[in-house]
């Protein structure tokens, strides 16, 4: 009986033992990932500004692609106009000068 009390007394100690082996390796598992994801996220703020330009410089060229997009209908859009007006300016004209003559026949 004294033989089994000590081999129990034994793998009691043999397990203890590995339990703090295996929290020890717990413990420096997490130190391990909380580095990691200490330094993965000060290289992430270090890109931030990178990151922020990128954006902003497609924001930007986005922009002026808009604005040539506008610019260039607000030229045709202009260019019809005028066109339309240069069409109407003869009829005006005609419808002007019969009026004219129609008042200077009038009287």
């Amino acid at each position: 009986m004294e033989d089994v009390l000590k081999r129990l007394l034994e793998a009691e100690t043999r397990a203890e033992a590995v339990v703090a082996e295996a929290n020890a390796k717990r413990e420096q598992i997490i130190r391990e990932a909380t580095e990691e994801a200490r330094v993965a996220e000060a290289r992430f703020e270090e890109r931030i500004p990178e990151i922020q330009a990128s954006f902003s410089g497609k924001a930007e060229e986005r922009a002026q692609q808009g604005i040539a997009e506008l610019k260039r209908r607000y030229e045709e859009r202009q260019k019809n106009l005028r066109g339309l007006a240069e069409s109407q300016t003869q009829a005006a004209v005609e419808s002007a000068l019969a009026v004219i003559l129609d008042t200077d026949k009038a009287q």
